[in-house]
């Protein structure tokens, strides 16, 4: 089939056609990084890794852009909090960001822009849209007139009069409108700044991500994407200052904007004791756990982080590689190695089309585990080649959305403190004990293999274990 994906612009499913089939490009709002991420920054960046691996595997070649906010007003009340310059501050949390996101099996992007290396961009586009009357200067800052851009509103689907009422924008007298927003504002009393037309001062936030899209990408490309907070105002910003610098061309053809992550069906809030930082999940649960977690719920809806979200997602894992036990990996294991391997035949053809139906990962997931009820279904039957090349398939399929990327025996193993070898041998003593009719001593067996955290499960291809 073909790839879909929800356009927010157009509020409906479309089928993607890419302005360069050759080259696909698409942008994604990166971190403000002013302290490390918690698990609904996460999300985003698992969702558009996603889709950058299926994109990847069907063109060409794709471009893809994510950049990093180091310059903002929450980054400087962070630094001047802490007694540490700006620089200092973001390059510690640009590489904690990096660890993160590394431990989810993040391809990261093609290019990662920052906004301090782009002033100079963002100063031309300022003045761009200043010479086309789509600006003006007031109170020391350059302002982006709202009512100059006739179809302003329309990727949130709201009147200007209605997205006032609801957003939180900065009233001055000095403005012509109060929606209005600011492309530069002056820098004082020692902030981080830079030399302008306008004076020293340093940008909005807004204007950053139209300067480094349009560098990069053009004046239009394929696909935007970012959280769903950032239709408004971000994104709706971000477009009015792309559109009407560039003699009304779209900056993107298509919008796409993952739901929120609640934890107990509730906003995250430090004041509520629920928030959770992404290191901290990655610690308790590990990054192929939280992977897979953040993917079980469809990327659009929102997804609520529970007490037991991470064990669903661990005891699915646990029955995809159970399902690898005996297979052979001859250096497949590379967690890269789907991405290397493009043309291959092993790609699950279902789970492909879940995912070019607008990256449908509860219907991807499900194909996955019904490629493990196939892999036992072989077994029972005796039927090696076939058994293999499923085996083959799952492990490729699964690669290739960024998990699996462990042996059987490694991610077993880092959860128990006996060796893989030292829990085989006392299954094979309890299967002994079991044959000569000493089930006390099986029982006790299998308890002592219970204390040390490895659990049985008795079925109709022997015995399996799994660590809690």
């Amino acid at each position: 089939m073909s790839l879909q994906i929800y356009n927010s612009a157009a509020r409906c499913k479309e089928v993607f056609v890419p302005l360069d089939p050759e080259n696909v490009r698409f942008y994604v709002c990166g971190p403000t990084v002013y302290n490390r991420i918690h698990i609904g920054n996460a999300r985003p960046v698992v969702v558009f890794d996603l889709l950058f691996r299926l994109l990847q595997y069907l063109y060409p070649q794709v471009t893809y852009v994510q950049n990093i906010t180091d310059v903002d007003d929450k980054i400087i009340a962070a630094a001047q909090e802490k007694g540490v310059s700006v620089s200092d501050l973001t390059q510690h949390f640009i590489q904690a960001f990096h660890e993160d996101t590394h431990a989810l099996n993040v391809c990261g992007p093609t290019i990662e822009p920052r906004a301090t290396d782009h002033i100079s961009h963002m100063i031309k586009l300022i003045e761009t849209l200043l010479e086309k009357g789509h600006a003006y200067i007031a109170d020391g800052q350059v302002i982006f007139h709202v009512n100059s851009f006739t179809s302003y509103g329309f990727l949130s689907k709201r009147t200007v009069e209605e997205l006032h009422a609801g957003a939180r924008v900065e009233v001055g007298a000095y403005k012509k409108n109060p929606e209005d927003f600011v492309l530069w504002k002056p820098s004082k009393g020692g902030e981080i700044g830079w030399q302008s037309p306008w004076g020293y001062g340093r940008p909005g936030w807004h204007i950053e991500c139209s300067a480094m899209a349009r560098e990069y990408l053009g004046p239009t490309f394929d696909i935007h994407g970012g959280g769903r907070d950032l239709i408004f105002p971000h994104h709706e910003n971000e477009r009015a200052q792309s559109h009407c610098s560039s003699d009304g061309l779209e900056c993107a053809r298509y919008w796409m904007h993952n739901g929120h992550v609640v934890v107990e069906g509730k906003k995250m809030a430090k004041s509520l004791g629920n928030f959770i930082f992404l290191k901290d999940a990655i610690h308790q649960y590990g990054g192929e756990v939280v992977r897979y977690a953040l993917l079980m719920a469809h990327y659009r809806q929102p997804l609520d982080w529970r007490q037991d979200t991470a064990e669903q997602a661990r005891k699915s894992l646990d029955k995809l590689y159970t399902a690898l036990k005996d297979f052979s990996y001859e250096g497949l294991s590379d967690p890269s190695y789907a991405a290397k391997n493009k043309g291959a035949s092993f790609l699950y053809a279902p789970v492909q089309d879940a995912l070019e139906d607008d990256l449908n990962t509860p219907l991807a997931f499900s194909h996955l585990h019904e490629l493990v009820g196939k892999i036992h279904k072989a077994t029972q039957q005796g039927e090696i080649e076939e058994k293999q090349k499923l085996q083959k398939s799952l492990l490729f399929t699964a690669q290739f959305m960024g998990l699996l990327t462990h042996t059987p025996q490694q991610w077993f193993s880092h959860r128990a403190q006996l060796s893989p070898e030292e829990i085989e041998k006392i299954i094979g003593e309890r299967e002994d004990a079991r044959k000569h009719k000493d089930f006390k001593r099986a029982d006790q067996l299998r308890q002592a293999l219970l204390e040390e955290g490895v659990e049985l499960e008795d079925g109709f291809q022997g015995t399996t274990w799994r660590t809690r």
